[in-house]
């Protein structure tokens, strides 16, 4: 490769790098919303004895839907009433604010999993927590006045769970109890009725599921959102349906909320990477609501090196399922069971409850679709290695990747013999083009029959890599969601869900990750013996083989699980690539092998070496 080549690549990254900050930030940066129009919800900061310092008020967009609608507001001076139940898997807190389930802590399962190999947290002995910094608890109904009230309950404690109970002066009393489960479920039954001696309208209602927030500064984005299903097909709302960034970066209003279903949604979910809150309602409900809101930075463990100040809140997904309205007759009453998960994405577990239920919850993990099957097989492989085998889960992913290649050896053996012959055969085809220059048609034909001829195929070299695709994708879905792989360590890795960061550079926030680098290592060292395609410009061949370094900045800050993984099968196709080109090769001399230009005989005799 030439230098000017080289200068023109290198403008090219620094432009593609520049181009966000530049022109979003600098040229057109996002204008700020009309107070009161599409602005985000903000939830208020707790103290540290758990008590809420300001009041819940509902979203205003979710507020503006309903027309007459009063915000839900805690009157001032009633203290909040809480109660608490604990199983040996979790301990759910209850609040008479709302009436509904406030938070729920996962014994299991720490809140945070140290980035630096055996060393904890300071919250590593709190369990990781579930709808925490939601403004209304899982099981509010919010509305008008008609079925909100001053949105105070009274609790109880059953022999079975909670009970919250409330009687409004329209005669509506609403009575929810709470029951455990297993499989870390709970059971609302909510009965809605009319004590008074008048028909009652009821308006639209919406029933808080709750809210999604990230498990820490380094939880992706994308891993951070609502799911629901309609009995067929999941729909996933998140940070991109509500972004400002429109095609290209251009800034754009964002929607302010979003609402879908109609009168089939089967279950709604908030999620992280890890962890989901989920409603079930016996009978579908009519839709679903989701809003963005802003977090308090407390929402998350935030790095030392971050810069708090600096840096924009943590964003959740505020949800809630959405009832229609209706009138009851004197003395009539209704009744809605929702069935509650509040857990880990276990597959293991949300398809046995998927099954119990027959609603499909275990799609709230990702693996619907194409590549969802193969993240799925992948994951029991790998459960499988790590119960039965008793490998730890860094190798388990070696072994697992050690079998695809297995697999995938005859079929890429063939691939890097045909690339050979075609690379052999390379004089010849271009004696061909030249022959026919001035007739395409002709030319491709002819080059066609002398590929025939010679059992070589232009997409043979491609063939082996379209066939992994699948199976790459299916790791990356697998890993950013495996429960398993929290905590895992493995060599240096303290956590295999999340990238292998051994120290932060001095005086920067940008961290030193090994595996990504190993990685890019591995794939420059196989680019460099991979044969060049056929025809390929030599320059082009150039580019191709420093190619893999873009891959490293991609993946330089994903999960160590993923780049252990491509790593392995680098090394594996570079020990496949060696014994393949030490194999005997047959002899590549044509029968009527075309003259070279000059008038002599192309050396199809030899073999290539």
């Amino acid at each position: 490769m030439d230098r000017k080549s080289i200068i023109i690549l290198v403008v090219s990254f620094i432009f593609l790098m520049a181009w966000y900050p530049l022109v979003v930030n600098k040229l057109y940066p996002p204008k700020p919303l009309p107070r009161g129009t599409n602005a985000v919800a903000t939830v208020a900061s707790t103290d540290g004895t758990g008590t809420t310092n300001s009041t819940f008020t509902s979203p205003p967009s979710l507020e503006a839907t309903r027309g007459d609608s009063v915000p839900f507001v805690i009157p001032a001076g009633i203290e909040e009433q809480m109660l608490e139940l604990t199983n040996s898997i979790a301990h759910y807190t209850f609040t008479s604010r709302g009436g509904g389930l406030k938070e729920v802590e996962l014994l299991e399962y720490p809140e945070s999993v140290s980035r630096a190999a055996k060393k904890e947290e300071p919250l590593a002995h709190r369990g990781a927590t579930l709808n925490s910094f939601s403004p209304a608890p899982t099981m509010a109904i919010l509305g008008t006045e008609a079925v909100q009230g001053d949105g105070v309950f009274q609790l109880t404690r059953t022999a079975t769970g909670v009970r919250a109970e409330k009687t409004l002066t329209n005669g509506l009393t609403i009575v929810k109890d709470f029951q455990l489960g297993t499989n870390y479920l709970l059971t609302a039954n909510v009965r809605l009725e009319n004590k008074s001696d008048a028909p009652l309208a009821l308006p639209q209602q919406e029933w808080i599921v709750g809210t999604a927030t990230p498990l820490g500064a380094n939880n992706q984005a994308t891993t951070v959102g609502v799911v629901w299903y309609n009995g067929a097909k999941t729909e996933e709302v998140g940070s991109s349906f509500f972004s400002s960034r429109g095609f290209m970066c251009m800034p754009k209003v964002p929607p302010a909320e979003y609402r879908g279903g109609a009168s089939n949604v089967t279950w709604a979910a908030v999620h992280n990477q890890f962890f989901t809150l989920a409603a079930m309602p016996q009978q579908p409900a009519n839709a679903v609501v989701v809003q963005k809101i802003n977090l308090p930075h407390q929402a998350i463990n935030t790095p030392a090196q971050m810069n708090t100040a600096n840096t924009p809140p943590p964003e959740g997904f505020y949800t809630a399922l959405v009832y229609p309205s209706l009138v009851l007759a004197p003395h009539q009453s209704v009744d809605r069971t929702i069935n509650l998960f509040a857990g880990p994405k276990e597959y293991k577990t949300l398809a046995k409850i998927g099954g119990r239920f027959n609603n499909n919850i275990d799609l709230v993990m990702g693996y619907g679709g194409f590549f969802g099957f193969f993240a799925k097989g992948l994951l029991l492989a790998m459960n499988w290695l790590h119960s039965a085998l008793l490998l730890p889960y860094g190798l388990a992913i070696i072994a697992i990747t050690v079998i695809i290649k297995g697999l995938f050896w005859p079929l890429t053996a063939a691939s890097t013999r045909s690339m050979k012959r075609m690379s052999a055969l390379q004089p010849q085809m271009k004696a061909i083009q030249e022959k026919y220059k001035d007739d395409a048609v002709k030319m491709n034909k002819k080059t066609m029959e002398f590929m025939k001829e010679h059992k070589v195929s232009p997409l043979g070299g491609c063939l082996p890599m379209l066939l992994q695709i699948p199976v790459f994708f299916g790791f990356y879905r697998m890993i950013q969601s495996a429960i398993e792989l929290r905590g895992a360590p493995f060599l240096w890795v303290p956590d295999l869900s999340q990238a292998d960061t051994l120290f932060f550079i001095p005086g920067t926030a940008f961290p030193f990750n090994l595996l990504p680098l190993l990685m890019g290592v591995t794939m420059l060292w196989q680019a460099r013996m991979t044969p060049p395609s056929p025809g390929m410009d030599p320059a082009q061949q150039k580019i191709m083989k420093y190619m893999p370094l873009m891959f490293m900045v991609f993946l330089y800050n994903f999960s160590a699980g993923l780049t252990l993984y491509w790593t392995v099968q680098n090394l594996l196709t570079i020990l496949q690539t060696k014994l393949t080109r030490t194999a005997a090769e047959p002899a590549l001399v044509p029968q009527n092998a075309p003259a070279a230009p000059g008038g002599r005989s192309a050396g199809f005799g030899k073999k290539n070496k």
